[in-house]
């Protein structure tokens, strides 16, 4: 039996796939995005690191991470809290003149000379524009046990249609594989091939030392991105193992997926799927249970604690602290904390960010397949 036990540490790129979803990463990094009432997506990568024994975990960020800081701060909801390894945030380095990187390969150049000075044999990357819950622990044995120089996360489905028609903005790459024998073969980018594709997760396990030569490697040649410009140039000479998850993953790509995913979580079956298993750890606020009024009326609803709901709510899923006031209507709608809904007020198909406050007698609405959204702090 192999031991995976402490044997990698971590690394998340929380700024990946940022624009496709500019609305809610203006001011904050993908990473750092509110789902399921109460969690943040960097909750779920980082409680399966470290239900995997991962305690060294590092976040390489771009830009807008005061939010993703805040969220985290010591690590001790994660027990990343110590003094050897634990929870680490690199901010953006680059030296005068020079652009903040783009690619992974540029991300970690910026980090390798703590990959060089770390003890763990494997490195686990992964990006932070989904929630899942992944074993880690079973991806790391798998790929020892199957002696590839690099394994990679792919699921069988549909490439999200926000991939395959982005916005003008989008400058990501998205990958899908030729697969034999657990074993990838091709590499596809950008591809535009319609139906069950295998499809890329953009998590990886690599040796550290493997890693470090590849980013030397890397940089000689000015290559940006690590699936696109190496592995995909090598994947005939080198031994990529493919790690199928077959798992619940809410995918993030766009602001209607985003809706659509936490909408999915109203459905009981989706929630124990994304929740069995390992626990997801997320910041502590310590509020107050929920407190429903007398005559208010809640349907199909998931609401995190601190909210008080004097009006109705039907297929909503209401963040900490929200407040409906008295005769307020608020159906299929995403509403962040710390949100107010004034008096008879009427809101579907809203997703309204952190501190919204909807005035009385407002009516706002969108529909199934345009959500309006409501940025954070504003007074509507």
């Amino acid at each position: 039996m192999v031991n995976s036990q402490a044997e990698a540490l971590g690394i998340i790129f929380p700024n990946s796939y940022d624009s496709l979803i500019p609305e809610l990463a203006s001011e904050r990094s993908m990473a750092s995005i509110p789902f399921a009432g109460r969690y943040r997506l960097c909750d779920f990568m980082i409680s399966c690191m470290v239900h995997a024994g991962i305690s060294n975990i590092s976040l390489v960020v771009r830009n807008n991470y005061h939010s993703l800081m805040d969220h985290l701060g010591s690590g001790r909801e994660w027990d990343l809290a110590r003094k050897k390894g634990g929870l680490n945030i690199f901010p953006p380095y680059a030296q005068k003149n020079l652009k903040v990187y783009n690619g992974r390969i540029e991300a970690l150049e910026s980090i390798k000379g703590f990959l060089e000075t770390q003890h763990e044999k494997y490195v686990v990357m992964a990006d932070a524009n989904m929630a899942l819950n992944i074993d880690f622990k079973d991806l790391i044995r798998e790929h020892m046990e199957s002696g590839a120089d690099l394994s990679m996360v792919y699921r069988k489905q549909e490439i999200p249609h926000a991939l395959l028609y982005p916005n003008s903005n989008f400058h990501e790459f998205y990958y899908t594989f030729d697969i034999e024998n657990q074993r990838v073969r091709k590499i596809f980018v950008n591809p535009r091939e319609t139906g069950i594709q295998n499809f890329s997760f953009n998590m990886f396990v690599i040796e550290r030392e493997v890693l470090v030569r590849m980013i030397d490697e890397a940089y000689v040649h000015g290559y940006t991105f690590f699936t696109r410009d190496i592995i995909a140039r090598h994947v005939g000479d080198m031994n990529v193992h493919a790690y199928e998850y077959t798992g619940y993953a809410a995918q993030i790509n766009s602001v209607k997926s985003y809706f659509e995913e936490n909408m999915r979580l109203l459905d009981e079956e989706n929630l124990n799927q994304l929740f069995r298993g390992n626990s997801i750890y997320t910041k502590v606020r310590d509020d107050n249970p929920t407190r429903y009024i007398n005559g208010s009326k809640v349907k199909n609803c998931l609401v995190s604690d601190g909210c008080i709901i004097e009006g109705e709510i039907e297929n909503c899923v209401l963040f900490r602290g929200v407040k409906i006031k008295k005769g307020a209507t608020v159906k299929n709608c995403v509403i962040f904390q710390d949100t107010v809904v004034g008096e008879n007020s009427h809101l579907e198909y809203i997703i309204t960010d952190k501190n919204v406050t909807i005035s009385p007698n407002k009516y706002l609405s969108g529909n199934d397949s345009f959500q309006v959204y409501v940025a954070k702090g504003q007074t509507v």
